[in-house]
């Protein structure tokens, strides 16, 4: 209590500045409030304190040395946007207090006012946003019978809903994964004590911003969006029968109406998008393939990074977007794939059409600060210049005669009205400011030309004025001058002083002269002076009705905007097609994937010196559903499978894909469980991972999936993983069972004998050559199983001490002759079970010595001639060793 009254009667004693200042803060006591005070945004008290930290600035106090000194410091308004940026880095949510009122013209306390509030979901600097991919904020709804998501991209004015199944929690974390939104909105009666939300978002790394509940209400969320779509319902978007997504999408509007103080003219739309609508990609598989960033965080060695070749950023957030969401319907495939074979083999068109599009900046994001009106006049010109490549690039689109081109073609919009409108007003070479002036073209307005040329013959009258003072007075070095605090002068030395006339005023005195003003040079400078305020307001007026006109066409731009994108992604293909010698993929509603010759996109470009051994792929539902890979450590099993995986997915984007040829029936989803990883903060070890994964997969997979399996069971005993991998693959083939294609890469080279009980299972190995003790890798998938998993041979690539490997030989010797159990215990130091009479080689029981071994897999029924001769010789050189 007494702390508060203390704090009531520091309030007491401030200033009415102060005291302007306590009141703003306590609309927005959660954000930093930069307070503007003439060329500097000021904050105090605890913001100043968190602050000065985080931008390593210093911290200074209002009435220093006294009880009630307060904290402050401060940044220059002109440079705000760095320091900003990097407050939104680091979490926090900045309110922008502006003053509202020029100081000059007012007397008093200038009224003062929050302008915008920057969180990290609703940056516009150019500084905090990646160009190649959208930055989403994100609204959940967490209804009863569906949960309700809504995201937004507030600096290109996408805007798209969809609702989920309550229970699907994962479903829920794979959306989010996609979208990676910078911000995420929930109802403050989901949160919990720290603010963390439900539990599908604990752990997730999100900044979570509660809300209050009424914005969630459906009445009045459906109230908030069709006033901002100015219709009568939501029937037209697709979504009046979605309250869920209703209530997330109108929550969402209402946060950014209240924080950005805005109109927001550029969300004129939103779309509606199901899960079904597209291949489904797991988060797990989105990882393991690399497919929006590499296992060290860089898009650049990512298949995102491989395949963009766009000129655009349009085209890249394009391409992002037909990663994560890969077609499924085949008709819309082949229409991309129609185009990215015409212009892969018109090399001329597709130069002519890529030159083009460099000249398009990206009109989603400048339509965004133009309707936020946080743009510059370079803006608008930078627009102007986009919008004059439209009608070459439509006349070079008009040439090609593929029907899948009619989508980009038709309704095709050169935005000629906004081009002239910008081009009749607008100087080409603008200042960055529009308070410097000199941004509208002559002949906008009659007015604004003629105090221009009040300012431009200004200096000749001053000029024509200096040279009549100095024949009046006599005094040939008096001259006029000007500076900012004083204004214009007559200056005259003070040896002269005896010749200046009656109707000079004295100014200000210098050390070797005075300066005086005349009532005629006093007329000029009120003249002058009031003709740049005056410029400077009707400039502003100008250029804000221009922007004002752009704003009110944003649906427009944003149309032509997604043509340009997909056209700019489309070539991107092209090139990359043509580049690196991609064939096109023959696409079909079956469920055979045959690959020839197929190579991974990433792997065979990390050393163009050593070439990339490509390996083909026969996989169906029927004969060829499994395929169970051994081989050792480093020998490309894992760049197999993701190679297989990527070849799909690119071409269900419809890119052209690298190999000799491919026949792919379509996917209906992609799983990929390739790699180790742990979730520590959820409690999960790299084991408990990889089954949460495993059985995402066994629960989800259909018929029409494609399943890439890597070492299952490798993060428990091996007897455990061997039972559990065992299992997996039973379970995954033949009839009455998911059925899936399935590439399974494991050590376990026992389960090669699953191929011996189901007709669906097929071994392959990657082929190696032994050589004086050593391995070398041939990269090379061949039918067969491996019978060992060469990891010592691995170990001493790595370069283990001599000693160690040595021991390993012996005790895998050991190991291999039964002379040890599963847990290492030698056997014969255990009692011997009673004799129960003959017993049958089994998958776990002793391991058969090698003869044994060879004989068990001798089949000559299903061999060539030459196959099983090669078998036999096999079988002699064993015998003599034996």
């Amino acid at each position: 209590m007494a702390k508060n009254a203390n704090k009531q009667n520091l309030l007491d004693d401030d200033t009415p500045m102060m005291q302007q200042y306590q009141s703003i803060k306590k609309e927005f006591p959660d954000a930093i409030l930069f307070f503007r005070m003439g060329d500097f945004y000021e904050m105090f008290n605890e913001d100043a304190k968190d602050a000065s930290k985080l931008l390593d600035i210093a911290l200074t106090s209002r009435n220093k040395n006294k009880p009630n000194a307060i904290p402050m410091c401060g940044v220059p308004h002109h440079s705000a946007n760095m320091y900003i940026s990097r407050l939104v880095k680091s979490g926090k949510t900045i309110a922008i207090c502006e003053q509202m009122e020029d100081p000059k013209q007012t007397k008093g306390l200038v009224r003062r006012e929050v302008v915008r509030v920057i969180t990290p979901g609703t940056v516009l600097d150019d500084n905090l946003l990646d160009p190649k991919s959208h930055h989403f904020l994100v609204s959940l709804y967490f209804g009863k019978e569906q949960t309700g998501l809504a995201a937004l991209d507030m600096s290109t004015g996408l805007f798209k809903v969809t609702e989920l199944p309550p229970s699907a929690e994962n479903l829920l974390q794979d959306e989010l994964a996609k979208l990676d939104p910078k911000e995420i909105l929930i109802p403050e009666n989901t949160a919990n004590g720290n603010g963390a939300g439900p539990p599908a978002l604990s752990g997730t790394g999100y900044f979570i911003q509660p809300v209050e509940d009424w914005m969630f209400h459906h009445s009045q969320a459906h109230r908030i969006l069709v006033e901002q779509f100015k219709t009568k319902t939501l029937d037209g978007f697709g979504c009046e029968a979605w309250p869920a997504a209703v209530s997330a999408a109108g929550a969402l509007v209402q946060y950014l109406k209240e924080t950005q103080k805005s109109a927001l003219q550029h969300i004129t739309s939103l779309s509606t998008f199901s899960t079904q609508d597209s291949m489904m990609l797991d988060q797990s598989t989105i990882n393991s393939l690399e497919l929006v960033q590499s296992s060290d965080g860089q898009r650049k060695h990512s298949l995102l990074g491989h395949l963009d070749a766009t000129c655009t950023p349009l085209g890249a957030r394009r391409l992002r977007e037909w990663i994560l969401k890969p077609l499924i319907r085949l008709e819309a495939i082949e229409q991309r794939l129609d185009l990215v074979g015409h212009y892969r083999e018109h090399l001329l068109e597709r130069n002519d059409l890529r030159e083009r599009l460099k000249h398009i900046f990206d009109l989603e994001r400048l339509l965004g600060k133009i309707s936020m009106a946080t743009c510059t006049p370079r803006d608008l010109i930078a627009l102007k210049n986009s919008l004059r490549a439209l009608p070459e690039i439509q006349e070079m689109i008009g040439r090609c005669p593929l029907p899948a081109m009619s989508a980009i073609r038709d309704g095709w919009d050169n935005l000629d009205n906004l081009y002239q409108g910008i081009d009749e007003q607008i100087e080409d070479d603008p200042p960055l400011n529009i308070k410097d002036g000199g941004l509208i073209k002559p002949g906008c307005d009659q007015e604004l030309d003629r105090l221009k040329s009040i300012m431009k013959d200004s200096n000749q009258a001053i000029a024509n004025l200096e040279a009549r003072e100095k024949e009046r007075t006599g005094i040939p070095q008096l001259k006029v001058g000007y500076n900012k605090i004083y204004g214009y002068y007559l200056e005259v030395t003070k040896k002269n002083l005896d010749r200046v006339p009656d109707d000079y005023i004295r100014k200000q005195s210098l050390v070797n002269a005075e300066r005086f003003i005349s009532p005629e040079l006093k007329q000029y400078e009120s003249e002058i002076t009031g003709a740049e305020e005056k410029v400077q307001i009707i400039e502003q007026r100008l250029f804000h009705e221009v922007r004002q006109s752009v704003a009110a066409e944003g649906a427009r731009i944003q149309a032509m905007a997604k043509r340009i994108g997909e056209l700019d992604a489309l070539l991107g293909f092209a090139q990359i097609a043509h580049q690196q010698n991609y064939c096109r993929p023959q696409m079909d509603d079956g469920d055979a994937l045959r690959i020839q010759n197929g190579r991974h996109p990433l792997v065979e470009l990390i050393d163009p010196n050593q070439p990339f051994i490509p390996n083909d792929t026969h996989l169906d539902c029927d004969e060829h559903q499994v395929a169970i890979i051994t081989g050792p450590n480093m020998a490309g099993k894992s760049t197999y499978l993701r190679q297989v995986a990527l070849i799909v997915l690119m071409a269900q984007i419809g890119c052209f894909v690298p190999a000799e040829e491919a026949e792919i029936g379509l996917v209906d989803r992609i799983f990929s469980r390739v790699g180790a990883q742990d979730h520590l903060q959820k409690g999960q070890s790299t084991f408990m991972v990889e089954m949460n994964e495993t059985a995402n997969i066994l629960n989800n997979a259909t018929r029409r999936s494609l399943i890439v399996l890597d070492e299952i069971g490798r993060g428990t005993s091996t007897f455990d993983g061997i039972s559990i991998a065992w299992a997996i693959v039973e379970f995954l083939q033949g009839p009455g069972h998911i059925g899936a294609k399935t590439l399974f890469a494991t050590h376990y080279h026992e389960l090669t004998e699953l191929e011996r009980l189901f007709h669906s299972v097929k071994n392959y190995n990657v082929q190696i050559k032994e050589w004086n003790d050593q391995i070398i890798f041939l990269r090379k998938i061949v039918p067969g199983g491996a019978d060992k998993s060469y990891g010592i041979h691995v170990a001493r690539l790595a370069g283990l001490p001599e000693q160690v490997l040595q021991r390993a030989n012996e005790v895998l010797f050991n190991l291999e002759n039964s002379e040890y159990d599963e847990v290492g215990t030698p056997k014969l130091a255990q009692p011997q079970p009673p004799e129960t009479g003959p017993q049958q080689l089994g998958l776990f029981g002793e391991v058969p010595p090698p003869l044994i071994q060879m004989i068990k897999r001798l089949d000559l029924d299903d061999l060539t001639p030459r196959q099983a001769l090669e078998k036999l010789y096999e079988l002699r050189d064993l015998l003599k060793k034996s």
